[in-house]
């Protein structure tokens, strides 16, 4: 048996070429590999593919125009060579190696050997099983396109080239995993983004060594940034094509793996995760307003909690304008242990509307927040401020239109809380500061995460706090270091 990874040409006998499928394929015990034998011009062709994963029209018309060959329509050319130009099928090519030809198979394409020949031909006759493109639920918008990526690649990299018709986009196609063989493709404007940046993404995904990346681009994220325990997303998902054909256009790299219909946007920096389509989709002023409102709600879940704890701690520090604030009775559980429960009780009804039926889900909601929480509040196990300051916190988290962003402001809001608890005023003050320069000291492929912040571009921050018109956005992010940094003639 030929060991993995070795290159091994394909045997002219067909009889040799049956034996490798059974050994290293299974073929006749895997239920979903077949192979189907013809006799054509008086020689075997053998034609291998596997069930489910390729489309049986195109199969069938392929067969049909095969079998349609007649004697003496060719007498010097190679039989490979007829049946080759009388596929009515695009995507056809010639393979050398038994291997190549093995992944092709089990990638959903056909492989006809013929005898004597020594070389095989493949037939892209793809049809993943999956579902239509559909607006992603963790993305919505009032206005706007309502497509969204799905689990086939082929398909998502349609949407995005339907959206920049360009003939400098470039798709760069990999196999990853030695067991999966996973597609990831890589996508960017060749002459607007950072070729330097292409090559680092480019080596990174070369060199995943691993069996298999079912996890998909969650996996693909962990090799390529590194991230560890550091909790702050170092890249961005987005299910809309619409959004990544715009990162693309800014001169950023687009990652896209199979089976998963989410696409890795890098690099990225703390400000693409607070910012949503729906802002560009409404006028620059409504889009700056909404902008703002979104930058307060991230706000209030990380800040406001602590905040509100620190008063609690010491009334003295309350200005007498607002010295309502705080218990009016006193609790037999501390107030950080209040916190603590009540975050943990809001993500345990999120974990649980995740895992109930969506018809259950509704009254699981209701039933939990009145019920539960009412009664909660009653037999004393909490303040009524902790429900009212957690709840708003948790407004907060879930108007982070990054997912990965808002749990990570969640962790660093319950550790400011602790600390408050401990220190007092100096816990607050020490560690929004280190919080600070955590997130000053994060790069992701080079780049500053606080980035227009910290290093400070005022053109680029302006950007920030005010949604520009398309008009007047005419130079791309200085960031991606873009090799064509003009959007639009100036």
């Amino acid at each position: 048996m030929p060991q993995k990874g070795n290159k091994q040409p394909i045997p002219k006998r067909l009889d040799a070429v049956e034996d490798y499928m059974k050994e290293r394929i299974g073929l006749h015990e895997s239920f979903d590999f077949g192979v189907r034998k013809l006799v054509v011009l008086h020689k075997n062709v053998h034609i291998y593919y596997t069930n489910g994963l390729c489309d049986t029209k195109t199969v069938i018309d392929t067969l049909r125009e095969i079998v349609r060959l007649k004697n003496g329509e060719t007498l010097s050319a190679k039989i490979s060579e007829a049946i080759k130009n009388r596929i009515p099928h695009q995507s056809v090519e010639t393979v050398e190696t038994l291997d190549e030809a093995v992944d092709q198979i089990l990638s959903g394409l056909i492989a006809l050997f013929v005898e004597n020949e020594g070389k095989g031909i493949v037939v892209d006759t793809r049809k993943y099983p999956g579902r239509q493109p559909e607006e992603p639920d963790t993305e919505k918008v009032v206005r706007g396109s309502r497509d969204g990526y799905v689990e086939n690649i082929v398909v998502n990299t349609a949407l995005t080239r339907r959206r920049i018709r360009d003939e400098r986009l470039r798709f760069e196609n990999f196999k990853v995993g030695e067991r999966s063989k996973t597609d990831v493709v890589i996508g960017y404007l060749k002459d607007v983004a950072n070729p330097e940046l292409v090559a680092i993404i480019r080596k990174e995904i070369k060199d995943i060594q691993i069996d298999g990346i079912t996890m998909a681009d969650k996996t693909v994220e962990e090799f390529l940034v590194k991230q560890g325990y550091n909790p702050f997303p170092l890249v961005r998902y987005t299910e809309r094509p619409d959004v990544a054909a715009t990162h693309l256009l800014e001169g950023h790299v687009l990652i896209f793996v199979d089976t998963s219909p989410s696409v890795i946007i890098a690099p990225t920096t703390y400000f693409h995760h607070v910012q949503h389509a729906e802002e560009y989709r409404e006028s620059a002023s409504v889009g700056t307003l909404i902008r703002w409102a979104r930058f307060i709600g991230i706000l209030i879940s990380v800040f406001l909690i602590p905040l509100w704890l620190l008063f609690v701690l010491e009334p003295d520090l309350l200005p007498d304008s607002i010295d309502y604030i705080g218990p009016e009775k006193k609790s037999h559980v501390p107030v950080i242990l209040q916190i603590f429960l009540a975050d943990l009780g809001i993500e345990l009804l999120r974990i649980a509307a995740i895992h109930t039926p969506t018809p259950l889900s509704t009254a699981m909601g209701i039933i939990a927040a009145v019920l539960i929480g009412e009664i909660a509040v009653d037999v004393g196990l909490f303040m009524s401020e902790v429900i009212l300051y957690v709840s708003l916190a948790a407004i907060g988290t879930f108007a982070t239109p990054s997912y990965e962003l808002s749990v990570a402001n969640k962790i660093a809001r319950l550790v400011l809380a602790l600390l408050v608890t401990i220190f007092k005023v100096p816990g607050l003050v020490i560690g929004s500061t280190v919080l600070l320069i955590f997130l000053a000291s994060i790069r992701s492929l080079d780049t500053p995460y606080l980035w227009p912040f910290i290093p400070f571009n005022p053109r680029a921050f302006m950007q920030i706090l005010f949604r520009r018109s398309v008009p007047g956005s005419k130079i791309r992010p200085d960031i991606v270091r873009p090799r064509n940094r003009y959007k639009q003639p100036v």
